[in-house]
């Protein structure tokens, strides 16, 4: 049982999230006026909802390639993470609607199309942000809540690989976003392949050992 003292689960939530509505609110106020304060916040919102996904992300393969007090810990506090990281995005969706609101050309200079990335992007937050429950994922069953997740945090990842990598072109600095994703599916599938191998060599060994 872990301890009634150790700072995590909602303490950690709560905490994660006061600091993501600063980080957003002190973007809004020192921009120059409320559209740039919008914008800014879209930004910086977008920037802890990268890292905490990114988190979650590769938590239990560096917790599997690297064990340790801290991989640990992060594997433990991955739902956590997550849930931090679909508050993080709830806060840039309604830095968007402001920015929308405020800036009456956005919205219309956006296609179908164009927003379908974005749009698929939330309805796999929010699915992954339910079934974190608890007691639905237990009525899921483990099978169909891990294909969820999985799928769910490959589209997600999908997404932030297709919205950094095209913008790259435009500011060189969105190679290194980029370069950060492919660094993190290449540690999640170096992780999935040693994890296969380890559960082969078991399945070899176990005969000889009965």
């Amino acid at each position: 049982m872990p301890s009634p003292h150790r700072f995590g689960g909602w303490k950690l939530f709560l905490v994660l999230a006061a600091l993501l509505m600063g980080a957003a609110g002190a973007a809004y106020l020192i921009g120059p006026d409320a559209v740039e304060g919008s914008r800014r916040a879209i930004r910086v919102t977008a920037r802890t909802s990268f890292v905490l996904f990114l988190a979650a992300f590769t938590a239990s393969s560096f917790a599997s390639l690297l064990p340790g007090p801290f991989t640990q810990a992060l594997l433990r506090e991955r739902r956590i993470v997550g849930l931090s990281f679909a508050f993080s995005h709830l806060l840039h969706a309604i830095a968007i609607h402001a920015f929308g609101q405020l800036n009456p050309e956005f919205w219309p200079g956006r296609s179908t199309l164009t927003n379908l990335p974005g749009t698929l992007g939330y309805v796999f937050i929010l699915l992954l942000a339910v079934t974190s429950h608890r007691g639905l994922a237990r009525r899921m069953g483990p099978t169909a809540w891990r294909r969820l997740h999985v799928t769910g945090m490959w589209v997600i990842a999908a997404v932030f690989t297709s919205s950094y990598f095209k913008r790259v072109p435009m500011n060189y600095w969105y190679a290194v976003p980029s370069a950060l994703l492919f660094t993190a599916v290449v540690v999640r599938l170096i992780a999935g392949r040693a994890q296969a191998l380890r559960r082969g060599t078991r399945s070899l060994l176990a005969p000889n050992a009965a």
